[in-house]
């Protein structure tokens, strides 16, 4: 009897810890190319490469990610190194690293961005993309292993969420700060714009339309930075306004932030996760410039330097993985299998498994590139938490002569009730915006319904 209570405990804690997605998830982006030549493997060496030489054990289950000085550590290595762990299934690494910023968190939640070893604080305050990689990182863990163990992963995205929303998003303009006590419309970072994770802080909070309106600033700014600057394909400053002009508070950084260099480099990556996950037609259009950058006017991922002038002259000098993999990940919305093939490979080839930059970018880009950097399916709360009455729900044009668009949380149904009171249409709604077609009804006032769970709303529509 003693022997089969531990077989059944023992049964309980590792059905506790089994992972929903093993690696490799080898997804296939319904939006995009893929490299024919792609390869999971190159991935996982690429992730075994980084974790021998970056991540270094701490005391009470913590881990940290080594810096360009091997003694300290970022923020920005924490979000990343969550990243590769939660893709990985490395439920100790992940738990660890996450542990790790949580110790190390200022007055806002948000970590300090850079600490001495395992502890004592040597910058205070926070770095924005720190933290939208840990929160998205987080809502994969809670895909990936639940959270009904001793770290509720829900929870903790969703607190993260709330402190970015408050601390580092600008009030009133939905321009993303770059950190928790600067910045704003006179100084931000295009390369921390990351709008696929909005989306996602969106559905998996309820609050849409706050994060939808985030994620299209970003656009915005980047036009601007492009149209002003008069930009060659998608070479963004490092550092710009929210008009797109360059910012005089950046005078301490890199050529003043007015040049594409280590920062504005992610941006290709970050807009591509956009494409291959909502497909979102500002991302594909970024992209496909970006990638078209490389090709047509480098001749191919062979010729890519670490850095450029904005109207494209170069001032870089090394062909490393930074640059390289970010410009393999746009070549997915290029058009131009070939080019991504020869990127993807170009990429793969290059071996710098001693910089800290330069091969935890690689992983990372390797990993989206082998679909293996995936929206997971349950990225939004359950029916349970679901509250409509605080959830924007929102439909424009309104009124219409034909056409309305439905923004409401996924998995909702949609119910429109005519002047007589009859409902004449019904569907699930199976993303953010759902397209409700009236052509063939008569003009006057039309009910949508819009239900989730046991709670509804009720929009008037006029059809013209």
């Amino acid at each position: 009897m003693k022997n089969l209570l531990l077989i059944t405990v023992a049964f309980l804690c590792l059905k506790s810890y089994a992972q929903k997605q093993p690696f490799p998830a080898n997804v296939v982006f319904a939006n995009g190319l893929m490299a024919s030549n792609k390869n999971s493997q190159d991935a996982l060496n690429n992730y075994n490469t980084w974790k021998t030489n970056f991540v270094e054990s701490c005391s009470n289950g913590r881990y940290r990610i080594k810096f360009d000085n091997p003694s300290e550590t970022v923020s920005e290595g924490i979000g990343y190194g969550m990243l590769l762990a939660v893709y990985s299934a490395d439920k100790t690494l992940f738990d660890g690293l996450w542990l790790y910023y949580k110790d190390n968190v200022n007055s806002n939640g948000v970590m300090n961005w850079k600490i001495n070893g395992c502890s004592g604080i040597n910058g205070l305050n926070g770095a924005t993309d720190a933290e939208l990689d840990a929160a998205f990182a987080l809502i994969v863990a809670d895909y990936q292993w639940a959270s009904a163990g001793t770290i509720n992963y829900k929870n903790d995205a969703k607190n993260l969420i709330a402190a970015i929303k408050t601390h580092e998003v600008e009030p009133n303009t939905f321009v993303l700060k770059p950190g928790d006590v600067f910045g704003g419309s006179q100084i931000t970072n295009p390369s921390y714009f990351s709008p696929a994770y909005y989306r996602t802080f969106g559905n998996f909070t309820n609050d849409t339309a706050f994060w939808n309106s985030v994620a299209a600033k970003s656009y915005t700014v980047i036009n601007n930075n492009l149209t002003l600057n008069n930009a060659v394909g998608g070479l963004v400053s490092d550092w710009c306004m929210e008009s797109g002009a360059y910012s005089s508070q950046a005078a301490g950084y890199n050529n003043a932030g007015k040049t594409y260099t280590y920062d504005a480099a992610r941006t290709p990556w970050r807009i591509a996760v956009d494409y291959v996950w909502y497909g979102n037609a500002d991302a594909k259009t970024y992209s496909k410039k970006s990638s078209d950058f490389v090709r047509v006017n480098l001749g191919g991922s062979a010729n890519v330097k670490d850095g450029y002038n904005q109207n494209g002259s170069l001032i870089g000098q090394w062909h490393n993985a930074t640059f390289v993999g970010a410009f393999a990940c746009a070549a997915m919305a290029g058009e131009n299998q070939a080019h991504l093939d020869a990127s993807y490979t170009d990429l793969n080839q290059l071996n710098e498994p001693n910089s800290y930059f330069n091969h935890t970018l690689k992983t990372l880009y390797s990993f989206l590139l082998t679909g293996n950097f995936y929206l997971p399916p349950t990225a939004t709360l359950s029916t349970g938490d679901f509250d409509i009455e605080k959830s924007s729900v929102t439909l424009y044009p309104n009124p219409s002569a034909d056409r309305f668009t439905v923004n409401a949380p996924q998995q909702s149904t949609i119910s429109v009730i005519s002047p007589s009171g009859s409902v004449i249409h019904q569907q699930k709604t199976t993303a953010e915006n759902t397209e409700i077609n009236l052509t063939n009804q008569a003009s006057g006032l039309y009910l949508i319904k819009i239900t989730n769970g046991n709670k509804s709303i009720t929009k008037k529509v006029v059809l013209k």
